[in-house]
């Protein structure tokens, strides 16, 4: 699949990046104040791509009504507002069959709910597989689209434990869930 890479601001927040083929979601990256718009041509591949992405004709590229549309929710999600994204299409390619019942299970979860990584694999039909529900949402690249956010440890004492959010740490996991009014 083709994809193109598009960049988007949002105030207060910095700038993201969305990475989409044929109007499937294939990643997106928060924003961030590190992160820059760059002009087409900018930067060492382009100003648009990796080595490993290969772009569409530059016709395509411009931000069509899908990307818009997802940057438009993106920031009104990032400004506290209640968004859904269950219509958009993710990239579900190199995931196994569970990992797609994980998948479709971790985007039931609402605004503002929350489920343990043990409630979630029941959700995807094997409830002992907790651990495997834990490293799904660690790699998972869709932050948004895909709450993995809203998957909490179990707690000990407490009905829950915040849990870890892979390479992005705990710190964003906690804001994502403030955002949406759950403290933990």
């Amino acid at each position: 699949m083709e994809v193109t890479r598009h960049r988007y601001a949002v105030a207060g927040s910095g700038v993201g990046e969305l990475v989409v083929g044929n109007d499937v979601l294939v990643a997106h990256s928060l924003p961030s104040k590190r992160r820059r718009l760059s002009l087409p041509g900018e930067g060492p591949f382009g100003g648009a791509s990796t080595p490993e992405v290969r772009l569409a004709p530059e016709e395509a590229r411009e931000c069509d009504g899908f990307v818009a549309g997802l940057c438009r929710r993106f920031e009104e999600h990032l400004a506290g507002s209640p968004v859904a994204y269950d219509d958009v299409v993710v990239d579900e390619g190199g995931l196994s069959a569970f990992q797609r019942e994980l998948l479709a299970a971790v985007r039931t979860v609402a605004w503002g709910d929350v489920v343990t990584y043990g409630g979630l694999a029941a959700l995807a039909g094997r409830p002992r597989a907790a651990r495997a529900a834990g490293s799904f949402c660690a790699a998972n690249r869709l932050s948004l689209v895909v709450p993995c956010h809203r998957v909490v440890a179990a707690g000990q004492g407490e009905p829950y434990g915040i849990g870890a959010y892979g390479p992005s740490g705990i710190g964003l996991k906690r804001r994502l869930l403030a955002l949406e009014g759950t403290i933990l």
